[in-house]
């Protein structure tokens, strides 16, 4: 509760909806909320507009035939939610109550209260953390084949993980790569069985077993990985014009344990097909709730979905409370 909270709440300010977090799904919601006359509150975060903003080129958009990179894609939702209205502010959120209504919402000694709060913060891919790859981000290095496989027609490409998200990136992957290596650090893979023998029977797919990539190599773009043998030690250079990485999201949901039901691999619960977590008034959209489809596209039609669920919550909170007040 708000007399509960153990950080400045001296003149918290009350708002219909708060959206915490930015990218397709917040700023999507940020537009229809702002549409509906809501004035919403958009917290987007100091590292705002999610994975897009590590793309290059985002052609799968609809609407750019041309094609759009990633942070201009970003801007132009950002403006377009401005323009109707929306406040948006390079606030990150430390903590939140989600006990009862009104909601609290703080970003350091910042506080805000809401009756409605959208939850837009994304998942966060795995990364190596190895030499090269941060800087080859972009630029041959990625975590979504979805997104960037097109641009490596004809190419050789390496993707990391064993899992079934790894067997189904090399396979999609093969759609245009001219060979696509899978590096495993163990002699066996993790993936369901179904996943693994579909891999092994494409012809443009090999395995590299036991190995782990040491370093991505390239100066503008990369070129291939050096791999570290896990049982002999030894390293060994491989050319490769792409590196996927394969090992897994995180969703951003560390302010939300305890608080929202979370399912097992700890992404927001929503009730489909609407976007109703376990606390009424709360909604969560785009990839915080997603482990299958993770696309902008996905994302930002979700937070069309919660803006319009959170806006029929609202409207139903004001007629319960005029019928309470009538009454009285």
């Amino acid at each position: 509760m708000w007399e509960d909270a153990d950080v400045d709440q001296a003149t918290p300010q009350m708002r219909d909806i708060i959206i915490i977090g930015s990218g397709p799904a917040g700023y999507t919601a940020a537009i229809y909320a702002a549409r509906a006359n809501l004035a919403p509150l958009v917290l987007k975060g100091l590292d705002a507009g999610g994975q897009l903003m590590l793309t290059t080129d985002v052609e799968n958009f609809p609407g750019f035939p041309g094609g759009i990179m990633g942070p201009a894609l970003m801007e132009d939702l950002e403006k377009q939610a401005h323009r109707f209205g929306a406040e948006i502010l390079p606030a990150h959120v430390t903590k939140v109550d989600l006990s009862a209504r009104p909601f609290g919402v703080w970003a350091g000694d910042q506080g805000w209260r809401a009756n409605a709060v959208i939850i837009a913060t994304g998942a966060t891919a795995r990364w190596l953390g190895v030499p090269g790859e941060e800087k080859l981000r972009g630029r041959g290095v990625s975590a979504c084949a979805t997104c960037d496989g097109f641009f490596f027609k004809d190419r050789e490409l390496l993707v990391v993980g064993g899992g079934d998200s790894a067997m189904e990136e090399a396979t999609f992957l093969t759609k245009f790569a001219s060979k696509v290596t899978i590096v495993h650090r163990r002699d066996e893979f993790r993936a369901s069985k179904i996943m693994v023998d579909r891999a092994l029977a494409n012809p443009k797919i090999e395995v590299i077993w036991n190995a782990t990539v040491a370093e991505i190599l390239g100066t503008d773009a990369v070129t291939g990985a050096r791999l570290l043998d896990t049982v002999t030690g030894e390293t060994t250079e491989v050319r490769a014009d792409g590196v996927f990485m394969a090992i897994g999201h995180d969703p951003n949901t560390s302010l939300f344990a305890g608080q929202l039901a979370l399912d097992s691999a700890d992404y927001v619960a929503v009730h489909e097909p609407r976007t109703t977590t376990s606390v009424e008034g709360v909604f969560a959209a785009g990839d915080v709730t997603d482990t299958i489809y993770r696309q902008a596209v996905t994302a930002a039609g979700q937070g069309c979905k919660a803006a319009i669920d959170a806006e029929h919550f609202l409207e139903e909170l004001s007629h319960s409370r005029a019928g309470a007040h009538a009454a009285g």
